[in-house]
């Protein structure tokens, strides 16, 4: 697994300055790969894992990037919004064009884990998370 110690402090902090009105502590977020895409100029590739205790939910948030979601482990509830909140289980997924508004993303169990397995497409400056005001 490559290091990428400015990237995860800069998503860290984002997460952290916006937990006080969130939840505590912030699902665990683990970067697995970043990568500069070679046929797409100007474009990076990441691949993240999302790990959510039981009952424990994201900030409302968007991502400049394009995002998909797989389910690795358990249910997760997700809402974009516009959209009825879905409740995806192990084997599902779903897409969010560049700027949706993610207005919902929460482990739908309050006894089990879940986890995700998120890619993104984005450029470079692009921030993964933008977390939402109300």
């Amino acid at each position: 697994m490559k290091a990428l110690p400015l990237f995860t402090a800069a998503f860290a902090l984002s997460l952290c300055a916006t937990a006080a009105f969130a939840h505590d502590p912030s699902e665990k977020i683990t970067v697995l790969q970043d990568q500069m895409l070679k046929n797409v100029p100007g474009k990076k590739a990441m691949m993240i894992e999302v790990d959510y205790k039981p009952g424990q939910s994201s900030i409302a948030h968007k991502h400049e990037g394009t995002a998909m979601a797989y389910v690795l482990e358990g249910k997760v509830i997700s809402q974009v919004k516009g959209e009825e909140a879905v409740t995806y289980k192990k084997g599902q997924f779903w897409y969010e064009p560049a700027g949706s508004e993610h207005l919902l993303s929460k482990n739908a169990s309050q006894s089990k884990p879940a986890k995700l397995l998120v890619f993104m497409v984005l450029a470079p400056d692009e921030q993964v998370l933008i977390p939402l005001k109300n």
